[in-house]
């Protein structure tokens, strides 16, 4: 059987790795964005992905897009919660509308998003939830109070979400990417990226790829006895 997944945010950076990466395993993908149309029309010429365009902080956005989706593609079998943005700011200078930015995308994305999938999922007896949190989720770091804020929530929502799952034959994991080499990490000072590596015991940035391994492992029909479980890929810089 065919799988269908959809990736939000999957025609960049880690999640255009991950699409390409379950498009290799067999799976028919969609990619979710929701900016740059130019750079998802790449996308698509490049790895024959369609990308579909919507906010995951609009739960409305996210049903229509799934019902596209499915009807363009079929059920979806398979949900990958990567769209993220950032807002950073040290915790005084921070607004409101900054918090609320960060935590309604990162965080309220994936509520939407599993929201709109996972009746059918339930009806159908199977399903593949993976949330891509973040090692700022787990340690915490200045100036990201509120993407810290959602990326922890993130691995609650996912714990939570794997136990109504179970027995329905869903399983929800979640991934912790420690500093990977994608436009965002390069965006960083390179005096401050060079401190980032300094403490990482293996000597250097993720790559992406490796990213997109570890979800594909959590997606396999194989990987049903693992649930609720979050597996980090720092290397080695937080140990959680």
């Amino acid at each position: 059987m065919v799988r269908v997944a959809i990736v939000t945010g999957g025609t960049r950076g880690i999640g255009e790795a991950i699409s390409v990466a379950l498009q290799a395993a067999g799976m028919k993908v969609a990619a979710t964005y929701a900016g740059d149309d130019n750079k998802a029309l790449a996308f698509t010429d490049r790895t024959g992905i369609p990308a579909y365009k919507w906010d995951v902080a609009d739960p409305e956005a996210c049903a229509e897009g799934v019902s596209r989706v499915e009807a363009d593609l079929g059920w979806v079998d398979v949900l990958v919660n990567n769209a993220g943005i950032t807002r950073d700011g040290s915790f005084l200078k921070q607004s409101y509308a900054q918090w609320k930015a960060v935590l309604d995308t990162n965080l309220g994305g994936c509520f939407n998003m599993a929201k709109a999938v996972f009746p059918g999922m339930r009806a159908r007896q199977w399903g593949r939830i993976v949330n891509i949190g973040s090692i700022n989720g787990q340690a915490g770091q200045f100036g990201q109070v509120n993407y810290a804020a959602a990326k922890s929530g993130i691995h609650g929502f996912t714990k939570a979400l794997a136990q109504e799952g179970a027995r329905a034959g869903i399983t929800v994991n979640a991934i912790a990417p420690g500093y990977i080499d994608t436009d965002m990490v390069a965006a960083v000072p390179e005096e401050v990226l060079d401190k980032i590596v300094a403490k990482i015991p293996v000597g250097r940035l993720g790559q992406a790829h490796e990213i997109a391994r570890g979800v594909v492992f959590l997606t396999a029909e194989e990987a049903g006895f693992v649930t609720g479980s979050t597996l980090s890929i720092n290397g080695g810089q937080h140990m959680y």
